[in-house]
C-alpha cells in the first residue's frame, strides 16, 4: 500500500520534510501546493515534483491520500478539519489551533472522518524526551514530583525574518501571537513522558516594550513577550513552563522531571541523571549528542558519512533501526525528529493505526496553553485547564487510499 501525499505550503520549513515525504518508500506520489505561484514553481523544480496544485481547496478534491499542512500557524486547526472532513488524512506543524474551539472541532472531526490526524511535534523526539520515557516506563524516577520545560527563542534568532515571511506587509499585527499560543515544545515534552494531563493553571506575563511595536496592538490585543505557567497534573505533581520571546538566551527545548526516587535535569552545560545517592550522577552529553548514527548492519568501525549510510541528526537514543533506509543522508532537524514524524504518520495512514501525537495527544498540548494565557490576561487568576479526553478504544481508523476520484 503506497500513499500519494499533498504539502501544503512550500517555505522554509517545509523544505525540510519534502524530500523526508518524497524518499519513503510506503509513498508514491507527492503533490506540492501553495497560494504563492512562483514559491510553488521553486519548490516543484528544486525537488524535481511535477504535480503541483494551487489551493488546499483544489488539493482536497483530487485523488491524494493525505495531507501535510506547512502553512502560518494561525491556519492550522480550520485547514486540518477542512482536510479531514475531505477525507484525507492529515500531518499538522504545531501548533493544531489557537482556541479552544479549533481544537473541539479538530477532535470532533479526527472522530468522526476514519482518518489519521497526526501533530508533528518536534519535542516528541528529542533526545532528552526519548530517555525520559524510557526511564519513566522503567519506573526509575519513582512517583513525579515536579516537571518543568520550556521554549526560549529571542527575536533576534530569526523570528523576524520568519514573522515577515508568514504575514506579509502587515506582519506586525500577526507578530504578536501570544507565546502561550505556541506551547506545544514545552507541553508536550512532559505531558508524552508520564501520561499525566494539566488540570490548573496560573501563569503570569511579561508586558513587552520592545521598540519594534510587535507587543499590545496586534491580532490578538496581546501585550506578552514572555509567560510563565505553573500547572497543577492529573498525577498530582507540579509542572512549570516558560515560553520566552524576548530573553538574553542563546535558545532552548528542554526539560527537567524529578521523582521520589531519580530526576532529569538539562540546561547550557548538557544533562545528567540524578538519584539520592548524589555518587552516582551519570552525565549524559555523549548520550544525547545529535551527532548522527550508523544505519544499522553498517560497520560501525568505519568512518561514516552522509553519503554512505548515516542517519543524520540522530542522538544514539533515537531508534534508528526503525527508519527506512532511504532517509540516510537526508536532513533531519530539530534533534533528530523530523524522520521519526514523518515515518510515524505514513505508517499510521498504511496500518491504520492511531500515531503518537494524534488529535487527543494534541489536545493535551495545546489547552494548557490557551488556559495559561488567560489566566495571565486575568493576573495569574487559577483557572481550570479543559480536557477532551482519551481517544476512543474503537475508533476505526481507515486503511489505505482514500476513494475521492482523482482530479
Amino acid at each position: 500500500m503506497e500513499l500519494q501525499v499533498g504539502i501544503v505550503g512550500t517555505g522554509a520549513f517545509a523544505q525540510a520534510f519534502i524530500p523526508l515525504f518524497k524518499a519513503h518508500p510506503q509513498v508514491d506520489r507527492v503533490v506540492l501546493c501553495d497560494l504563492d505561484d512562483e514559491k510553488l514553481a521553486r519548490s516543484a523544480a528544486r525537488f524535481q515534483i511535477g504535480d503541483t496544485c494551487p489551493s488546499l481547496e483544489a488539493l482536497c478534491e483530487t485523488g491524494v491520500d493525505a495531507v501535510c499542512l506547512f502553512t502560518q500557524n494561525w491556519l492550522h486547526g480550520p485547514q486540518a478539519v477542512q482536510a479531514l472532513e475531505a477525507g484525507k488524512h492529515v500531518y499538522s506543524a504545531v501548533p493544531p489551533g489557537i482556541s479552544v474551539a479549533e481544537i473541539e472541532k479538530l477532535v470532533a472531526a479526527a472522530g468522526a472522518s476514519g482518518a489519521v490526524y497526526m501533530l508533528g511535534e518536534t519535542s516528541y523526539y528529542y533526545p532528552g524526551v526519548l530517555y525520559c520515557r524510557e526511564q519513566y516506563a522503567r519506573g526509575a524516577f519513582g512517583r513525579i514530583v515536579y516537571g518543568q520545560a520550556e521554549y526560549y527563542h529571542d527575536w533576534d534568532h530569526g523570528l523576524y525574518e520568519v514573522a515577515r515571511w508568514r504575514g506579509g506587509k502587515h506582519w506586525r499585527e500577526t507578530a504578536g501571537i501570544p507565546p502561550m499560543y505556541y506551547p506545544t515544545h514545552s507541553t508536550s515534552q512532559i505531558v508524552s513522558v508520564t501520561g499525566a494531563r494539566m488540570t490548573q493553571v496560573s501563569c503570569q506575563g511579561f508586558e513587552d516594550k520592545g521598540e519594534d511595536g510587535i507587543y499590545g496592538a496586534n491580532d490578538w490585543s496581546n501585550p506578552f513577550s514572555n509567560q510563565s505557567a505553573l500547572f497543577g497534573m492529573s498525577d498530582g505533581s507540579v509542572c512549570r513552563i516558560n515560553e520566552f520571546r524576548r530573553v538574553g538566551h542563546p535558545g532552548c527545548v528542554r526539560m527537567g522531571l524529578q521523582g521520589t526516587e531519580g530526576g532529569f535535569e538539562q540546561s547550557a552545560a548538557g544533562a545528567a541523571w540524578l538519584c539520592k545517592d548524589g555518587e552516582r550522577m551519570e552525565h549524559l552529553g555523549n548520550l544525547l549528542a545529535c551527532s548522527g548514527q550508523p544505519v544499522p548492519g553498517s560497520d560501525p568501525m568505519r568512518k561514516v558519512t552522509a553519503s554512505d549510510g548515516t542517519h543524520l541528526g540522530v542522538s544514539k537514543v533515537h531508534p534508528v533501526e526503525r527508519l527506512p533506509e532511504a532517509f540516510a543522508g537526508l536532513p533531519n532537524g530539530h534533534a533528530g525528529s523530523h524522520q521519526f514524524l514523518v515515518d510515524d504518520f505514513v505508517m499510521s495512514c498504511v496500518n491504520g493505526t492511531l500515531p503518537p501525537n494524534n488529535a487527543w495527544d494534541a489536545a493535551r498540548y495545546m489547552l494548557p496553553g490557551l488556559a495559561a494565557h488567560e489566566s495571565s490576561l486575568r493576573g495569574g487568576v487559577l483557572l481550570p485547564v479543559p480536557d477532551l479526553g482519551d481517544p476512543p478504544g474503537e475508533i476505526g481508523l481507515r486503511t489505505g487510499t482514500s476513494q475521492v476520484a482523482p482530479h
